[in-house]
C-alpha cells in the first residue's frame, strides 16, 4: 500500500474544509466574502436613500409646476408666532376671488418685496376677478398702511420653523459642489470591481500544476 501524497493530503483535508497546515482545534477566520457583503449592504442602503431622495425631488418638482407651487422665506417676525422668522412656507397661487378673511396669503407689491400676512378684510375690486383686501400681521397691532388690490395671491399652506439658513445653503455653488462629490463618491464606490476570488483561491490551480 502506498504512502498517501502531498496532493492527496490537500484535497482530504479541502473535503473536510481545513487547512492541511492549520493546527487541529484552531479558531476559523471569517471569510472575507462576509466582510465584502456588509460593505455591499452599506452601500445598496445608502444608494437605496439617494434614488428615494432624487425620486421624492422629481415628485415635488412635477406638482410645484403643475399646480403653482413655490416656497417663500420669512425674514421677519411680523407673523409670529404662527410664522416666526427663519421659517420657509409652501404657497400656491391661486385666484383673489378664493381667498377668504383669516387666510394668510402672499402678495406682490410693485417695486416693493412682496408681504404675507393674515387677510382681515375683503371687498369687491373694479372686476369681477378683483378683490381689495387688508391684511395684518400676527405680531401687528394694526392693519397694513394700504388695502391690497388683487387678482391672484399665494396661499400659505404649511410652514416649517427655522429651515431657512439651510434652503439658503442649498443654493451656495460651494454647498451644492460638495453634495455632488460626495454623491459621485458614493456611486463610484457602489459599482467599483471588486475581486471575489480569495488567496487561497487564486493560488489553488498553481499548486495543483506542480
Amino acid at each position: 500500500m502506498s504512502a498517501p501524497t502531498r496532493r492527496s493530503l490537500r484535497e482530504q483535508a479541502a473535503t473536510i474544509g481545513e487547512s492541511p497546515s492549520a493546527p487541529p482545534g484552531s479558531a476559523s477566520v471569517p471569510p472575507r466574502s462576509a466582510r465584502r457583503g456588509l460593505g455591499s449592504a452599506l452601500a445598496d442602503a445608502l444608494l437605496w436613500v439617494a434614488a428615494l431622495a432624487g425620486l421624492a425631488c422629481m415628485v415635488l418638482v412635477i406638482v410645484a409646476l403643475t399646480a403653482n407651487i413655490t416656497l417663500i422665506m420669512f425674514r421677519t417676525g411680523s407673523m409670529a408666532p404662527t410664522i416666526p422668522a427663519g421659517s420657509v412656507a409652501v404657497v400656491q397661487s391661486v385666484a383673489a376671488s378664493q381667498v377668504q378673511v383669516g387666510d394668510v396669503v402672499t402678495v406682490d407689491r410693485e417695486g416693493d418685496l412682496p408681504v404675507t400676512h393674515r387677510v382681515t378684510s375683503i371687498a369687491p375690486g373694479a372686476s369681477e376677478d378683483e378683490r381689495i383686501i387688508t391684511m395684518r400681521g400676527d405680531a401687528n397691532a394694526a392693519d397694513d398702511p394700504h388695502p391690497y388690490t388683487v387678482q391672484t395671491v399665494r396661499v400659505v399652506l404649511l410652514s416649517v420653523p427655522g429651515i431657512a439658513t439651510v434652503v439658503v445653503a442649498m443654493g451656495n455653488p460651494s454647498v451644492l459642489g460638495g453634495l455632488t462629490v460626495v454623491a459621485t463618491a458614493l456611486v463610484a464606490w457602489a459599482f467599483w470591481p471588486r475581486s471575489t476570488a480569495s488567496p487561497r483561491a487564486r493560488r489553488e490551480p498553481r499548486e495543483a500544476g506542480r
